[in-house]
């Protein structure tokens, strides 16, 4: 009786184990290659890598820190990630098929990738590093990101906007980022809520430094991206 029971309990997690594994929650971050023809996204602190027909998801980082956050680069080769490796967020670089991933930030900050400007040679990423002597808005670090880009080799970061940019994507051409503001602390995870701090999508101008706000709605409007062709823009939003 005891050897059938452990039988049955063990018939039992195997089971459970194979759901699992075929059934997996929480998968984040989910950023389509530009050929549209495969996903990465992150799982448990690690990234993976999915065509986007279905099928077995591949890993493309496996270590114990937490990396998470994908950007593909233009031209499909390289991924860029952020991980707390050592210690606090920082962004790397890694060849989108698997490889040894290269660190390029190095602050004591947290760096947050959003975007390889698009002849390949930059990221753009999110911090809360530095906030200039003019700037008007309370500090706060925890809230919000200034916007800087460095060289996918690694060096120094340099400021392109500190209007308080989050999930920033150029166009085409890298004349216009468009991106989502931050007014003010909430829970990126609270739905459905309409106050005066939630997001709005905005396009910068990079040669003139000018902005201009593309969306009104009073609840959340989010994670905005150029069309292929630059002429539209797409996002989401709560609205409807």
């Amino acid at each position: 009786m005891k050897h059938r029971f452990w039988g049955v309990l063990s018939v039992l997690l195997l089971s459970s184990m194979s759901w699992a594994q075929n059934n997996a929650m929480w998968l984040r971050y989910p950023a389509i290659s530009p050929d549209g023809s495969t996903i990465v996204f992150g799982y448990k602190g690690d990234l993976y890598r999915v065509d986007a027909k279905g099928g077995n998801a591949v890993p493309l980082t496996l270590h114990e820190a937490h990396d998470m956050m994908p950007v593909w680069s233009k031209d499909g080769k390289y991924i860029a990630f952020a991980s707390d490796r050592y210690g606090n967020f920082d962004v790397f670089v890694m060849p989108a098929n698997g490889g040894a991933p290269v660190r390029i930030t190095t602050h004591s900050a947290n760096d947050y990738p959003y975007d390889f400007s698009p002849d390949g040679k930059h990221v753009i990423l999110g911090s809360a590093r530095n906030v200039q002597a003019e700037n008007i808005r309370f500090y706060s670090p925890r809230l919000f990101q200034n916007l800087y880009k460095v060289p996918v080799t690694g060096g120094k970061p340099i400021l392109v906007s500190g209007a308080g940019m989050e999930h920033a994507h150029y166009n085409t051409k890298g004349t216009q980022i468009v991106f989502q503001d931050r007014k003010g602390y909430e829970d990126p995870w609270r739905k459905h809520h309409t106050s005066s701090v939630t997001r709005d999508i905005w396009v910068m101008d990079v040669a003139t430094n000018k902005y201009r706000k593309i969306s009104g709605f009073e609840g959340e409007d989010r994670e905005p991206v150029f069309s292929n062709n630059d002429q539209f823009i797409y996002y989401l939003s709560e609205k409807n």
